[in-house]
């Protein structure tokens, strides 16, 4: 054991990953529904292992904290500038008026219980779930005219207040918004949700347009002297089934097959491969011909491909828009949409949902025709390993050099921080990607390691160098901690969702999932989702995640300033 610990004292970077490798595996665990999760759980480890009084330079820290906020920033960075446009401009307001509720919420408590800047800084942190405030915090510290001893009992100070409330901030988030908020807006959540489908176009007489995009069926037909589609094109037919999407892919004539053009005339004795929803083609199958077992004619590769929307011509339109427009109509022939994500989240798949510019629609079709409509759109996003670290460089660099400059106004240094820097780049990166995807490609899993790793490498630094005063902070204001978490965590969706009602007029769903966003609190809206026993919350979720994930990381700046 002594020559463990004497190892790691050595060798600090293998401490760090020791705290990866044991928070990664505890915060995975769940004891029912409740989970710890990994930031929380590594944090305790780092904790741990700190106990052992590890020496690790502050650099290690600022590296994994700089990759995790340019990770941050670029994820979210089309959503946020979209959001600064008049359509996202309520929501982007009233993230701002919550986010700005957490700060003033935060900092009243800390002058109630005399909590030095380090201190606050970790209970706004930890009550409202935003990890990333720890590092910007700390940078700021660093730059005050105090003592080095001052400062490093201010930044000691932010994990114990950070790990006391993020509980609460994390489960308690879930249940205000999925159980209480319904009640504060006097609202049938599941009922309102179904209400607002309707209104938008995801039941009723469109119900076609949604579930064509959602199932695929593909059978073969021998065409007959009864058939209704017999000596017809192939374009006629289509359109003799339309709003339902209904496709002829194939055509065998004898031993020969060949596609389906849109010209080609169907004739007694042909055989056609037809694609279409499951409840759409069985009720026409009479008027197709009679069912073969063509193994030949349906051998036909398919393929499930993300596309991105690029196109200006087609932000704004619905699916319903976007599969009677012309362009689309003859383009899309053949293909099916699966699924829609906006900003990682999955949006509600109905012919009422607009499509925005950096949504990601999930097709379904053979290669020529899925590629025929991404190019129409957008771009094909297909799996890649390649990573373009010449663009995630130069952005930390540039980023961290800008948020390097210091002003001082009245004495006091203000910065973007180093850290403030690299997020502000990863956003305008993250934006830049979206416009020309012919740079910067950072595939999800690497985004991923970037976003959790660099995050997660970063708290166990910070446990483990925090570690040996840890204890000492926890017994001293441990419960008043807790009560002030409680207290920063509740008060804003409070106010959030009451100003959503009255002020911005939020159909309940929207509002309770814009609460989550501005807040960033993914597993609300979870929760939020489940209640409602819909997708409608996701609308009112990115742009106010976007907006909600800058600012209270620059909050981090501003508590320090103001808490001084």
């Amino acid at each position: 054991m002594g020559w463990i610990i004497e190892t790691l004292r050595q060798y600090p970077e293998i401490a760090i990953f020791l705290a990866l490798a044991v928070g990664f595996w505890f915060g995975n665990l769940k004891f029912g529904s409740f989970s710890l999760g990994v930031v929380t759980s590594v944090l305790l480890a780092g904790v741990l292992i700190g106990q052992l009084k590890i020496q690790i330079s502050p650099n290690v820290k600022s590296t994994f904290f700089l990759m995790f906020l340019f990770a941050v920033g670029y994820g979210v960075g089309p959503q946020f500038f979209r959001g600064l446009k008049s359509g996202g401009l309520k929501q982007v307001l009233f993230a701002v008026v919550l986010v700005f509720c957490c700060l003033i919420t935060a900092v009243v408590m800390g002058k109630l219980l005399h909590y030095d800047a380090g201190s606050t800084a970790g209970l706004l942190s930890g009550a409202s779930t935003i990890s990333a405030v720890l590092g910007v915090a700390s940078d700021t510290i660093n730059q005050l005219g105090i003592s080095a001893d001052q400062k490093k009992t201010m930044i000691d100070n932010m994990p114990v207040a950070y790990a006391v409330t993020y509980l609460f901030g994390t489960a308690g988030s879930a249940w205000i918004l999925a159980s209480l908020g319904p009640k504060i807006l006097r609202v049938d959540l599941p009922k309102a949700c179904k209400e607002y489908e309707k209104q938008i176009g995801g039941v009723g007489p469109e119900e076609g347009v949604r579930s064509a995009y959602t199932e695929l069926l593909i059978r073969s037909y021998k065409v007959t002297r009864t058939s209704e589609i017999r000596d017809k094109t192939v374009a006629a037919i289509e359109a003799s089934f339309r709003p339902e999407r209904v496709f002829i892919n194939r055509i065998r004539r004898g031993e020969t097959i060949t596609e389906a053009e849109a010209s080609s005339v169907i004739t007694e004795g042909d055989e056609v491969l037809v694609a279409a929803r499951r409840s759409v083609l069985l009720p026409i199958e009479r008027r197709l011909g009679a069912e073969v077992d063509d193994r030949e004619l349906m051998d036909i590769p398919m393929e499930s491909v993300d596309v991105v929307v690029t196109n200006k011509e087609f932000v704004g339109r619905t699916l319903k828009q976007l599969a009677e427009s012309h362009g689309a109509l003859e383009n899309g022939r053949g293909v099916f949409i699966k699924k829609l994500m906006r900003g990682g989240i999955e949006m509600p798949l109905h012919a009422g949902a607009a499509i925005d510019r950096g949504d990601v629609l999930t097709f379904v079709g053979t290669h020529p025709n899925v590629t025929r409509i991404s190019d129409l759109l957008g771009y094909a996003d297909r799996p890649t390993d390649k990573t373009d670290m010449t663009f995630m460089g130069f952005g930390i660099v540039i980023g961290a050099l800008i948020g390097a400059i210091t002003i001082h106004i009245g004495g006091i240094p203000l910065s973007l921080s180093t850290s403030g820097g690299a997020l502000f780049a990863g956003l305008v990166c993250g934006w830049l990607r979206s416009v020309n995807r012919a740079f910067g490609q950072i595939p999800a899993p690497a985004l991923w390691v970037f976003n959790n790793v660099g995050l997660a490498g970063f708290i166990a630094v910070v446990g483990i160098t925090a570690g040996p005063g840890f204890v000492a902070g926890l017994k001293s204001n441990g419960l008043s901690l807790l009560l002030a978490g409680i207290v920063v965590t509740t008060v804003p969706f409070i106010v959030g969702l009451l100003v959503g009602k009255y002020v911005f007029k939020f159909h309940p769903a929207i509002n309770l999932g814009a609460c989550a966003g501005a807040r960033t609190t993914t597993a609300a809206l979870g929760a939020i989702e489940e209640a409602a026993q819909s997708k409608v919350p996701a609308l009112g979720y990115t742009v106010p995640y976007a907006v909600g994930n800058t600012l209270l990381i620059v909050w981090g700046v501003v508590i320090v300033i103001i808490m001084e």
